[in-house]
C-alpha cells in the first residue's frame, strides 16, 4: 500500500489554529482564514493542528491542506498536491508530492479552481483513510 505522510494530534476546532490566527490579524490572515475556512467545510471528518508553523487540515492522521502566511503572499498547499487534477494551472512547486497555490492581497485567484483543489485533496486523503482501514 502506498505510504503517506501523517500527523498526530489534530483535532475538530483546534485551540491553537485560532490563536494561529489571531496572531495573523491583517490582510494575509483574511486571505488564509478564507481558506482555511474552505478546508473545514469539506467534511465533518475534518481535524486540524498546527504544524510546522502552518495551520493544517487533515482527516484522521492524514493531512490533506495547509494555510501559511508570509511577508506578502499567503500559500494554499497541498500534501498531495502532484497528483491533484489542476485543469486552472494554480499549482506551483516542482516536490515529488507537495504542491502549493501563491495568493496575495488584491490579485484575481480563480476561487472556483481553489476550491475544487481543496476538494479533491479532501476526497484523496478520505478515500485513503477509509482504505487504509
Amino acid at each position: 500500500m502506498e505510504e503517506r505522510f501523517r500527523l498526530n494530534g489534530a483535532v475538530p476546532c483546534d485551540p491553537a489554529v485560532e490563536a494561529w490566527f489571531a496572531e495573523r490579524n491583517n490582510a494575509l490572515g483574511a486571505i488564509a482564514r478564507t481558506w482555511f475556512e474552505h478546508m473545514r467545510q469539506c467534511g465533518s471528518d475534518v481535524v486540524e493542528l498546527v504544524h510546522d508553523g502552518w495551520a493544517v487540515a487533515c482527516v484522521e492522521d492524514l493531512p490533506f491542506a495547509y494555510v501559511s502566511t508570509f511577508t506578502k503572499h499567503v500559500n494554499v498547499g497541498f500534501f498531495a498536491g502532484s497528483i491533484l487534477p489542476d485543469a486552472a494551472h494554480l499549482l506551483q512547486g516542482t516536490g515529488k508530492r507537495m504542491r502549493h497555490v501563491k495568493l496575495r492581497p488584491g490579485e484575481h485567484v480563480d476561487s472556483e479552481a481553489l476550491g475544487a483543489l481543496i476538494e479533491a485533496a479532501y476526497e484523496d486523503v478520505r478515500d485513503f483513510a477509509h482504505f487504509a482501514r
